[in-house]
């Protein structure tokens, strides 16, 4: 493989020593050219989704904006799956669903991860992850200014981040005094029950 080349593996094609050899993405960094680029972005989407505009609004909270996996849609805000019917219950009356979006961090190996939702209970069942270090009371905003905080950490393309120094003692503070995360948030679900009381 020559320098500039992309290095994805063509196993069924021994002409370049299985390799692929079409011009690499120099802006990429990655040595793949566009085509093996794709598939990769699309291979990592079956983790993380790729966040669109949602065929129909949520019928949970009615948003538009979701994410879409492979197995389907979730709404990007209450994360309630595209095609679910609510529950009588669980139907909003207007406004006044209880709900709070936190900003999650998830420790994994030496990555730290920073995601949102409003049912991080829900959205973190579907995760791989080590550890769950710490929640931020915070919606996809919040979210958005961590990312921005810490891009120089950030692995592109993902909300995955190198645990750096500046990374590692931001949770540190998020989580100093909280024996277990869900505590806090039990605490801010009790708080927003009581307000709509």
């Amino acid at each position: 493989m020559n320098k500039g080349e992309c290095g994805a593996a063509v196993p069924h094609d021994r002409s370049n020593g299985g390799r692929c050899g079409l011009p690499a993405d120099a802006d990429s960094g990655l040595g793949l050219c566009p085509k093996h680029l794709h598939a990769a972005y699309d291979w990592v989407g079956r983790d993380v989704g790729f966040t669109d505009v949602l065929p129909t609004p949520c019928l949970a909270c009615g948003s538009r904006l979701g994410v879409r996996y492979p197995s389907g849609w979730l709404c990007a805000i209450c994360e309630w799956r595209l095609g679910d019917t609510p529950d009588g219950d669980l139907r909003p009356a207007g406004p006044a669903r209880v709900r709070v979006d936190v900003v999650y961090y998830l420790g994994f190996g030496d990555r730290i991860k920073i995601g949102t939702s409003g049912n991080p209970r829900s959205r973190l069942s579907q995760l791989r992850f080590d550890e769950l270090l710490a929640f931020e009371r915070g919606d996809r905003s919040t979210e958005q200014k961590r990312h921005a905080q810490f891009a120089s950490d950030r692995f592109p393309g993902s909300e995955w981040f190198h645990a750096s120094r500046s990374l590692r003692r931001h949770v540190s503070a998020l989580a100093a005094g909280v024996e277990d995360p869900w505590q806090s948030y039990a605490r801010w679900m009790s708080e927003k029950v009581a307000l709509l009381s």
